[in-house]
C-alpha cells in the first residue's frame, strides 16, 4: 500500500512538472502549442507515452516550433508525437 501511494505521488508529481514545463516554455507561441496538448493529454498517456513527451519537452523551442508547423522535419524518434501535437494544435484553433 505504501509503495502504491509513494508510486502515485512520484507519477502525480512528474506530470505536474510536465505541464508546468508545457506552459511555461519560453516562447508564447510554444505555451499555447504544448499547455493545453498537455491538459487534454498528459494524464491519459502510457508511461513510454509520457518518457517520450518528456525528450520533447528537452528540445529547444527554436527547434520544435518548425517541427510542429511542418516547416522542418523532426528527429524520427519524435515524428509521431510532434505530428499528434500538430493536429491538436490545428484542430484547436479552428473552433
Amino acid at each position: 500500500m505504501i509503495e502504491t501511494q509513494v508510486e502515485n505521488e512520484a507519477a502525480d508529481a512528474r506530470l505536474k512538472r510536465m505541464k508546468m514545463r508545457s506552459w511555461r516554455r519560453g516562447t508564447k507561441e510554444m505555451d499555447m502549442v504544448l499547455g493545453p496538448y498537455a491538459d487534454a493529454h498528459l494524464a491519459g498517456m502510457a508511461p513510454e507515452q509520457l518518457d517520450l513527451y518528456d525528450q520533447l519537452l528537452r528540445e529547444n523551442d527554436q527547434d520544435l516550433l518548425p517541427w510542429v508547423l511542418g516547416q522542418a522535419n523532426a528527429p524520427e524518434a519524435l515524428g509521431g508525437l510532434i505530428a499528434e501535437i500538430g493536429q491538436f494544435a490545428r484542430t484547436r484553433l479552428q473552433r
